[in-house]
């Protein structure tokens, strides 16, 4: 074999090996381009994960907080008026009603002498006929003795300030009193009188706090 043949030889193989190595570089960067794909997929699909998460949890506050403002209320029960129903720092969930009935439980917006929302039971409806009866402490609506079991007591005191009976509801009002008639300023005082239904904030649907004694119409199951 002639020194120009053994160098061709040499060439050749070479250039074999080194047409070998490239492609085992090749071949062996592929895995490392597919592991890089792989991390950023699952980095992606995890980014994309909480930013589901968080959009549902805004969602979530912002329609609880649109039903709360035009459907349902919290309300906190001040004073003594509404005992043995409702006590002090009771927390209440009102709801916004298109009419109100006897026996519900509402809180009212309207400008009174306390300066401040009140929380009382309907009595009494627009074009019905309230009359007081202070020796026995029976109510008559219609002329109908009422059966009141929400009651704190069974008597009531006149005071100077109360209007005169019998007294008819003007239409669109409500005649409301506190369950705890001796210590209630309400619809029978002049300082408050009949009720303006568009004054209404709503009915007391639930009582939130203290949690765990919730209804606040249990007498009716009573009955």
């Amino acid at each position: 074999m002639s020194h120009d043949e053994i160098n061709t030889e040499l060439e050749t193989a070479i250039e074999e090996n080194t047409a070998e190595e490239l492609v085992t570089e090749v071949d062996n960067s592929k895995p490392k381009k597919n592991n890089v794909t792989e991390n950023l997929d699952k980095k992606t699909k995890f980014q994309l994960n909480v930013y589901d998460f968080v959009s549902i949890i805004m969602t979530a506050f912002i329609i609880i907080a649109i039903v709360f403002v035009f459907a349902f209320r919290l309300v906190g029960v001040k004073g003594e008026s509404m005992e043995n129903t409702l006590h002090g720092n009771d927390w209440l969930i009102t709801m916004q009603k298109s009419e109100y009935v006897y026996g519900d439980i509402v809180v009212t917006t309207k400008y009174n002498y306390f300066n401040e929302p009140l929380i009382k039971r309907v009595i009494a409806t627009g074009g019905q006929t309230v009359d007081i009866d202070y020796s026995t402490g029976t109510v008559y609506v219609d002329g109908k003795a009422l059966d009141e079991p929400y009651t704190k007591e069974s008597f009531m005191v006149e005071k100077i300030d109360y209007m005169q009976f019998p007294y008819t509801v003007p239409e669109g009002y409500l005649f409301c009193m506190g369950d705890n008639r001796n210590g209630s300023t309400d619809s029978r005082s002049t300082l408050i009188g009949a009720i303006d239904e568009k004054h209404i904030m709503g009915k007391a649907v639930v009582r939130l706090l203290p949690f765990g004694d919730f209804d606040i119409y249990d007498y009716e199951q009573e009955q």
